[in-house]
């Protein structure tokens, strides 16, 4: 079996491919790629039992069909060495070498039996479909995964949480502490239905849906998810367990808001922080009178600082903690001008709004409070 195709195509599918791979496996196919050919096209996988990604390429040049294994680090770490040029496969499956030629050289690398490569899940014919365009896609994952925990007692809060319902589709992340939630508005079904997305095909999902156009088609049931995109197919173990009420800890009425330049915000946190308490990063937000000013203080080392800016704002004086690393993690994750924060008072959590709302969306995050002593 012969084939021919980009260097530069293959190289940037298989580097997307080894983030599925673990650096120890519990079965040794698993480090593998695999190849299957047919019909002028290459469709390339790669799993770790619980995760599956597959991509497909043209071929240039196609003599033969058929399928087999190759080790991912070798393969992938002579690949993306090649500048741009069609580079040839020659598998003698007989010898189970894999001979691949390119310009001004060759290297061949030993293949192995595909049938032992594992199946992908099953999907269930009863399985629920949604379709969303790719970009709302990324960006709701690339605005959530922040926000995931990273919690053994609650490994249900390790994921990202999607909820479907007669009035939207919720994107939701939490760790306890913060939580982001986005609704795409026109998403919807009749019959509820729910998922929870591991953080690992999550992340893949992140690196792979940014460049790319078209839609996405989710088809999921109680125990794995198949998501189609314009490049491949991500095929994951979903989740087991009830994800906690996310709409019960969101304040419905937080009167006193305070509208604020994001960039300025966050460059001004990111020049505070460093003088927080190392265990606690607290960071006090004081605001009256259209001045906003943030107050780090770590008295062990004898360090402070104090920022004042501008604002909008119209409710009583306020002063609340956050913790700054996390007000950071929420402000990088807005790419608006402007953000709204919501406050009812010191003890209860604030809201975090953009102030231009995505189309078709309601991108709402939280911030649980710290303890000032004042």
């Amino acid at each position: 079996m012969r084939f021919t195709v980009s260097s530069s195509a293959l190289g940037s599918r298989l580097a997307a491919l080894a983030k599925v791979i673990n650096s120890k496996n519990s079965l040794p196919i698993l480090g593998d790629f695999l190849f299957e050919v047919s019909e002028d096209v290459l469709q390339l996988t790669a799993s770790d039992s619980e995760v599956m990604m597959k991509t497909s390429l043209e071929l240039t040049d196609c003599d033969g069909q058929g399928n087999f294994c190759v080790g991912s680090h070798d393969l992938l770490e002579a690949v993306k060495g090649i500048s741009e040029q069609p580079i040839s496969f020659s598998v003698d499956q007989e010898t189970n070498i894999a001979k691949i030629c390119y310009q001004n050289g060759m290297f061949s690398l030993p293949v192995e039996n595909a049938d032992e490569f594992p199946q992908p899940q099953e999907i269930s014919e009863t399985a629920t479909t949604i379709t969303i365009p790719t970009q709302v896609l990324a960006d709701n994952i690339n605005r959530c995964l922040f926000a995931t925990a990273q919690d053994e007692l609650r490994p249900v809060m390790n994921g990202i949480y999607f909820d479907l319902t007669s009035d939207c589709l919720a994107v939701v992340a939490t760790d306890g502490h913060k939580l982001v939630r986005n609704k795409i508005l026109n998403v919807i079904s009749e019959v509820p239905a729910s998922f929870i997305l591991p953080k690992k095909p999550a992340s893949l999902l992140k690196g792979v849906l940014g460049k790319q156009a078209g839609d996405v088609v989710i088809r999921f049931d109680d125990r794995n998810a198949e998501i189609v995109f314009e490049e491949g197919v991500v095929i994951c173990r979903l989740m087991e367990g009830r994800y906690p009420n996310y709409n019960s800890v969101i304040p419905q009425n937080n009167p006193n808001q305070l509208s604020v330049d994001r960039s300025s915000l966050l460059a001004a946190l990111r020049r505070v922080q460093p003088f927080s308490n190392e265990s606690s990063n607290l960071i006090r937000f004081h605001v009256e009178n259209g001045t906003l000013q943030l107050d780090a203080e770590d008295y062990d080392f004898s360090k402070t600082a104090t920022e004042k800016m501008s604002c909008d704002y119209n409710g009583m004086p306020m002063s609340i903690g956050f913790k700054g690393s996390s007000f950071i993690e929420i402000l990088s994750n807005f790419d608006c001008p402007e953000v709204i924060i919501q406050l009812a008072d010191p003890s209860r959590a604030g809201l975090v709004l953009p102030s231009e709302q995505p189309v078709n969306q309601d991108v709402l995050m939280l911030m649980m409070p710290m303890l000032i002593n004042d």
